[in-house]
């Protein structure tokens, strides 16, 4: 099921909502039961195989983390982290089989010059998200930060639906505390009216924006796909569409989860932070898909040693992070180009910053930032050309056009301007507007606000224009009202979210 959809705008938010808050006035718990039970029927709509599939995994991995809470409190260490192991090694199994095996066969069969069939494997929803967060659970549980003994909330952890089919990955300590709060089972008016609001805000973001920026990348891609040879400005035209499809798109989704969330009195930990405003490759990554970046560090690049073994091993260790975050997105070997790109990124980026500090240098003023700024977004833009390419020679022939190598201007380039009128109003939104976030700051929308976390892009509040700090007035309700209605004129032609995918 999708959010972009009247079967779940008009059908399963209202039931799922009426039911939770109706039983939340007699038992907690069977009002969590019934949000983890509604979650498991928005998973299934789309499969319904694939639900005892999530819930064996729920209920192993909660089986695998009590165990390891036991035997912590029994002192029995080394029980523990064999369990801890094991555990892990189930949930990639899993996850390998039916993600990456096809893949390794044709890689092994490359190798050995033969050719051995794939398996016919569906790839289910969400499963690197729902096996990434249990994952960091187990590690959370093993090292004492964390412990679970409610199945129903372990249960509403896993498989609450905003986060459950494209993230964000859950940690423990963010959600079950929320869980446990008797004020998330009562309505309250103003969560609901911001709810609302974001909702609308990322509905609009989806199917306005990056659904119609979509109609320009998609051709170019498939152009370059098919080995025809694309100019300059057909080129660049098609990766700056998709650079800003794949935003509006993700970021979209990320801001619907966030208002329906809040829509339940719980607040997820904010995804985006307006990525293509970053000056540096490291400050991208603090601000796309932050709830990854920042379990790719926590589990990944510090376990591996992160900085403290000197400079070629934090090199290493941040190459080999970014080629399994490729890798996590996709099984091919764009992908892993792709975390490859971005691992290199990071070490030049790390490599200059100690030179800049060794000499002494500043950060520079406002042109230094631009240019940072710049050069960081064409950096992120000729990455994104492997990750959406449907092969390395169709991102050969891409980058190829890129560079002028195939002429720079079309015989007819009607098409192209007529993309640049999209593209251009796109990019000018993703750099010079506040997110959704940052329009909403004074109610605290995100589990950051609640604990008080700040996030790396400043909160512009008081000193944004009135019009974009947004308010419950009659005004901006009928707004409001406007742009929904036009969100759902526009659902006859729904697409799913690009990250469903992964």
């Amino acid at each position: 099921m999708l959010f972009n959809s009247y079967s779940f705008i008009f059908l399963f938010l209202p039931i799922t909502f009426c039911g939770m808050f109706f039983l939340g006035r007699h038992s907690h718990r069977l009002a969590a039961l019934w949000l983890g039970v509604a979650s498991l029927v928005f998973y299934g709509v789309w499969d319904a195989r694939f639900v005892l599939l999530l819930v064996a995994s729920i209920a192993f991995n909660y089986g695998a983390g009590y165990w390891i809470g036991l035997r912590h409190a029994a002192g029995a260490q080394r029980q523990a982290k064999l369990t801890l192991i094991l555990a892990i090694a189930a949930n990639l199994a899993l996850l390998g089989y039916f993600k990456y095996a096809n893949f390794f066969i044709a890689a092994i069969g490359q190798v050995l010059g033969k050719h051995y069939p794939a398996l016919d494997l569906l790839l289910p929803l969400g499963i690197s998200f729902f096996t990434f967060t249990q994952i960091a659970f187990l590690v959370d549980v093993h090292r004492g930060i964390t412990r679970e003994y409610n199945f129903i909330h372990y249960l509403l952890f896993v498989t609450y639906f905003p986060h459950l089919i494209a993230g964000p990955v859950l940690h423990h300590k963010q959600m079950m505390p929320q869980f446990a709060n008797r004020e998330t089972y009562r309505i309250h008016a103003e969560h609901i009216a911001v709810g609302l609001a974001i909702f609308v805000l990322g509905l609009a973001k989806k199917v306005l924006v990056a659904d119609n920026v979509a109609a320009y990348a998609s051709p170019a891609f498939a152009a370059a796909g098919a080995g025809h040879a694309l100019t300059m400005l057909e080129s660049w035209v098609g990766a700056l569409a998709y650079t800003m499809q794949i935003y509006f798109d993700f970021s979209g989704y990320s801001d619907m989860a966030l208002g329906l969330s809040l829509l339940f009195n719980i607040r997820l930990p904010i995804n985006f932070d307006s990525p293509y405003k970053a000056t540096s490759i490291i400050d991208f990554w603090r601000r796309w898909h932050i709830s990854l970046s920042t379990f790719l560090r926590d589990y990944l690049y510090v376990p591996l040693g992160g900085n403290r073994h000197g400079k070629t091993r934090r090199y290493l260790n941040l190459m080999a992070t970014m080629l399994l975050g490729g890798l996590w997105h996709g099984a091919g070997w764009t992908f892993i180009i792709w975390g490859g790109l971005h691992g290199f990124y990071l070490m030049l980026n790390h490599g200059w910053r100690e030179w800049k500090t060794r000499r002494g240098w500043s950060d520079g003023g406002r042109l230094a930032r631009w240019c940072s700024g710049t050069l960081t977004f064409v950096a992120v833009v000729i990455a994104w050309v492997f990750f959406r390419a449907e092969s390395l020679p169709a991102a050969h022939t891409m980058l190829q056009g890129m560079s002028g190598l195939q002429g720079f201007m079309p015989h007819a380039w009607t098409p192209s301007r007529e993309a640049l009128k999209v593209i251009v109003p796109c990019m000018l939104l993703a750099w010079l507007f506040p997110n959704v976030r940052q329009m909403l700051i004074q109610y605290k929308p995100a589990w950051e606000d609640l604990v008080g976390k700040s996030t790396p892009a400043p909160l512009p509040q008081g000193r944004l224009p009135h019009f974009l700090s947004w308010r419950p007035t009659p005004l901006r309700a009928i707004g409001m009202g406007l742009l929904f209605v036009w969100c759902l004129d526009s659902l006859t032609k729904v697409s799913e979210f690009l990250y469903f995918q992964f």
